[in-house]
């Protein structure tokens, strides 16, 4: 049995989230954690239904972020995978991708994400990891390589905004959290 891709992945900004809890406190840390994990849910399941042709109903808050992403859904297609099971021999890892498809007519590994207000790219790395494990295991099971990752962020305060990258510029820091999260629980 694989650890998740998302367990893996956090061992790069534990640190980091340790620090804004306790800044924050435990009580508030959990409360914004809670509403930013519950909406990012909503609306990731807002694109899913949107993306196979059966869009839902959403809250006014919920609908008002979803349109913002709407053009760039409209952008997707050839779909090979949406809130697809990958597992990966090679990185001994396992987890559910977004969406792996055609973006502009380019293959990509997209992830949806939501938030207050956009996120500058140096804090996104675990993303961009996250993408190149989720490209490498659709490259190990279908053969077909996907070179491209791309972030697609919906915030309150930003509107939408892009980020692309190459996965072989992510896969060597996947590695190294994969290898720490090996040292951290012993397997």
């Amino acid at each position: 049995v694989y650890p998740s891709v998302t367990s893996v992945t956090s061992m790069h900004s534990k640190k980091a989230i340790s620090e804004w809890r306790n800044r924050v406190g435990e009580e508030e840390a959990n409360k914004i954690s809670s509403r930013a994990s519950g909406r990012g849910t909503r609306v990731h399941e807002l694109c899913e239904q949107y993306l196979l042709g059966d869009p839902a109903e959403a809250d006014i808050f919920d609908q008002t972020m979803f349109n913002e992403l709407k053009p760039h859904l409209d952008r997707i297609d050839n779909i090979h995978a949406l809130e697809s099971f990958l597992y990966s021999d090679h990185l001994q890892t396992a987890g559910a991708v977004d969406c792996i498809g055609e973006y502009d007519g380019k293959l990509r590994v997209i992830d949806f994400k939501t938030g207050t207000k956009a996120k500058k790219k140096e804090w996104i790395h675990g993303y961009f990891f996250q993408m190149s494990a989720y490209a490498v295991a659709f490259e190990e099971l279908t053969g077909k390589p996907v070179s491209k990752l791309l972030v697609v962020m919906a915030t309150d305060e930003d509107g939408v905004v892009t980020y692309e990258e190459e996965r072989d510029k992510w896969v060597d820091g996947f590695i190294k959290c994969r290898q720490m999260y090996r040292e951290e629980y012993n397997i």
